[in-house]
């Protein structure tokens, strides 16, 4: 998981693999393959429904602003947490992941 999160200078940048259309939005976990949180938006990738969804559910996740930074059209998206430390993000995912499984 540690290989998708990575600081920057306006805060963390995080790899995702996003899912549309799924029966609800949550993070999924790790892709090792793809190095990347696999994340599972229910909205249809059409009209930007898909990332609106996303940037939503992660501000809520994160307490934060999210922005999309690479993928914009992509299931392979970079976005970027405002104002968060690289370790604040790691555990979070974590915790999220403790209680999907």
């Amino acid at each position: 998981m540690d290989d998708a999160v990575r600081e920057s200078e306006k805060g963390v940048l995080i790899d995702l693999t996003v899912s549309p259309n799924a029966k609800k939005t949550e993070i999924v976990g790790y892709n090792k393959w793809r190095k990347s949180i696999e994340v599972k938006v229910s909205s249809p990738p059409r009209g930007g429904k898909a990332n609106a969804e996303l940037i939503r559910f992660l501000k809520n996740v994160f307490g934060r602003n999210v922005k999309i930074v690479k993928g914009q059209t992509s299931t392979q998206k970079t976005i970027l947490i405002e104002g968060i430390s690289r370790d604040d993000v790691i555990k979070i995912l974590r915790n999220i992941s403790k209680q999907g499984r």
